[in-house]
């Protein structure tokens, strides 16, 4: 059959990605679809904090608009930008960067991660990914053309990292060790013995270590440990960060990532060819955004502390499974016992008490009799939300 005489249907199937077709679609955003259909939802499934960017900030993003700053940036970044993220990392992490060759600003932290994956993976390369985990870490690997092996944590052993499995699961191809802590979707966190055990084995294998720590902030009863600031780790990490979850800044995009010059170099490359540079005006934002930190983010930390306890003692009270989270702000509660899979027990939730929460099968299979709850909303938000799902149960 001659190319003029194919099918449309045919032509069709073989003018995307084969990587990109076996792809899921999000299952996060797969469920968002379904919420915003509906009228007087009380969502807890979208991870992005109820605060509204501090008056500050915005005031200055909009004061550099009026005078003008409407151009490109550095590639990298504004310097001035870069230059108040590495004294963050120093003054709140203990890691020091060179702002002009060690730090890039990103849009947002998810293309840190996009950025960071194509920079360090060869075709058939192996990263090593810690599941539950962020809907995007899988697919960013394969995009790459990587392949993801999944190292998986229990809720039996309070979602702690095995070290054994861990070490287990590295082989001639691994490349890389993508971490997220603490974590979305289970809240948990490593201790900084852990940091350090993670940190030996990347050094004993040669292995580069992407540390999403973009929830570094929301660290609730123990200090935050930056991976790269851990002992051989500096030289062979890429911290990912960003203002949309502490900085309450999700809409205007911005993240970075700190690393040795040679990654940064290799991610500001790709970005050159793709992004060329992250928006001026969203910039200059976050720069007011770190240098009124103090002013800001310790208010909004200390609620969603509130809220954690507040929502977790309530899922107890009424009979729901689920482990104090250590950080970040989301609940992850088991939901086996009641004899629905994950998505029957948010479709009902949904449909009859108009609760949004989200399947945990989002975060891999893994996640299966489990479901991920944002407490980033209010007392009273929370409060009606487990009376819906105290009714729920009730019925099954």
């Amino acid at each position: 059959m001659s190319p003029s005489h194919r099918s449309s249907s045919t032509t069709r199937a073989h003018r995307l990605n084969e990587t990109l077709v076996a792809l899921p679609p999000s299952g996060i955003r797969e469920f968002f679809e379904l919420v915003i259909a509906m009228d007087d939802i009380i969502s807890l499934g979208v991870g992005e904090p109820d605060f509204v960017t501090p008056w500050n900030v915005r005031e200055y993003a909009m004061f550099t608009l009026e005078r003008g700053d409407t151009s490109y940036t550095s590639n990298k970044g504004i310097l001035a930008l870069r230059r108040e993220i590495a004294g963050y990392m120093a003054h709140r992490f203990g890691v020091t960067y060179d702002p002009e060759n060690e730090v890039l600003v990103t849009v947002g932290a998810s293309q840190g991660l996009d950025l960071s994956m194509r920079a360090i993976l060869n075709p058939g390369d192996e990263a090593i990914v810690i599941e539950p985990s962020y809907v995007a870490y899988k697919p960013m690997v394969a995009l790459a053309g990587g392949v993801p092996v999944v190292v998986t944590l229990r809720y039996e052993n309070n979602f702690r990292l095995d070290l054994a499995e861990l070490r287990a699961a590295v082989t001639p191809r691994t490349r890389a060790i993508l971490l997220n802590y603490p974590s979305n979707p289970t809240g948990g966190t490593f201790t900084k013995e852990e940091c350090r055990h993670i940190a030996a084995l990347a050094e004993e294998y040669d292995l580069i270590l992407i540390s999403d720590e973009i929830y570094a902030e929301m660290t609730y009863d123990q200090e935050h440990y930056c991976m790269a600031d851990q002992p051989g780790a500096r030289d062979r990490t890429i911290v990912l960060n960003g203002f949309s979850k502490a900085f309450a800044m999700t809409g205007w995009r911005m993240g970075f990532a700190a690393g040795p010059a040679d990654l940064i170099a290799g991610m500001t490359k790709i970005f050159q060819y793709s992004m060329l540079s992250a928006p001026i005006m969203s910039q200059n934002a976050a720069i007011e955004a770190l240098r009124k930190r103090h002013q800001n983010v310790p208010h909004m930390v200390e609620t969603f502390n509130q809220r954690r306890r507040l929502f977790v003692e309530g899922l107890r009270a009424i009979g729901i499974d689920c482990h104090m989270p250590e950080g970040a702000f989301y609940a992850y509660p088991c939901i086996r016992k009641f004899g629905l899979s994950s998505r029957e027990f948010c479709t009902r939730l949904l449909k009859e008490e108009r609760i949004a929460v989200v399947p945990g099968t989002a975060f891999g299979p893994a996640g299966e009799g489990f479901v991920r709850c944002a407490y980033a909303a209010g007392f009273q938000e929370l409060e009606q939300a487990l009376e819906g799902m105290k009714n729920l149960i009730g019925r099954l």
